[in-house]
């Protein structure tokens, strides 16, 4: 197993594909990636039992489910360096004919990805829907599901997550990426939220809450989840994150949801993220 710090120098590099990625392409998310990528590194490198080798029904292994397919560039990352493709290919992020889409697509074919997602509000049924299948199937392993917090102002949500606990699908651990920030500004300034951690209580939720950006507490965090399930109860993580987490000129800033760095701004960012493993070659 890897330790904090190996994690935390793959979250780095990680964070390098993301503005690299999004650079080149002139477009792409890189608030939302950026935020995220001590959890996907966390995800992928310590907690999921995953095989690279991919089956697309995912018997016998855990399956994530991406909702916020927006935030795509920590998700290929990650898939990447973990050997579900090679690196090289996010050279070919948004391009034309790419396997990696701006959001997350199945007609391509890419490894590591069971859904399309991205039409916010939809993942976390999938996520119900894979975890009753895996109950159906005799099937022990767990259902992962990240989503945005301004995502849940899409009201599918919350008959999803009525369901998943009248049916006490308790093989289940969603996660919120709770950093107050969406496409048109704060949280609180579009639609307010309320108290997240009292809504999922008093739906029926078994909830936790963590900093999204402390590597070794996304990890005990995601452990601690694990030994909560088969209890009757589905479980929700509200993952406190900052936008851009890890550049300091972007951080907490909703203006970074969609834009992609220019090159000055890339090499400014890059110098604050040392390189630790290869880059991709573009």
């Amino acid at each position: 197993m890897p330790s904090i710090k190996e994690l935390e120098d793959i979250a780095t590099q990680v964070r390098r594909d993301i503005l690299r990625m999004v650079n080149h392409a002139t477009c792409g998310h890189p608030g939302g990636s950026l935020g995220c990528a001590d959890f996907f590194t966390a995800l992928y490198f310590e907690i999921l039992d995953h095989d690279p080798a991919f089956n697309m029904d995912g018997l016998n292994e855990d399956i994530f489910i991406l909702s916020n397919g927006h935030i795509s560039p920590v998700f290929y990352s990650v898939l990447s360096r973990s050997k579900y493709f090679p690196i090289e290919e996010l050279n070919t992020f948004r391009k034309l004919n790419s396997r990696l889409q701006g959001h997350p697509a199945t007609l391509e074919h890419l490894p590591g990805v069971r859904i399309a997602t991205g039409s916010l509000g939809q993942g976390l049924s999938v996520a119900v829907g894979s975890a009753l299948s895996k109950r159906y199937n005799n099937d022990d392993k767990l259902v992962y599901c990240l989503m945005g917090d301004g995502e849940l102002q899409e009201g599918q949500n919350w008959e999803a997550i009525m369901f998943a606990a009248h049916h006490k699908v308790d093989n289940l651990i969603a996660t919120v990426d709770y950093n107050h920030k969406q496409i048109d500004g704060d949280l609180d300034d579009v639609i307010s939220m309320g108290d997240l951690e009292a809504k999922w209580n008093a739906f029926g939720w078994e909830v936790m809450t963590m900093n999204g950006n402390d590597m070794s507490e996304v990890v005990n965090k995601l452990k601690e989840a694990k030994l909560k399930t088969g209890q009757g109860k589905p479980i929700v993580i509200i993952m406190k994150t900052l936008m851009s987490y890890g550049v300091d000129f972007m951080e907490d800033d909703h203006r970074w949801h969609g834009v992609a760095p220019n090159n000055e701004e890339l090499e400014r960012a890059l110098a604050q993220l040392p390189e630790t493993q290869q880059d991709f070659p573009i």
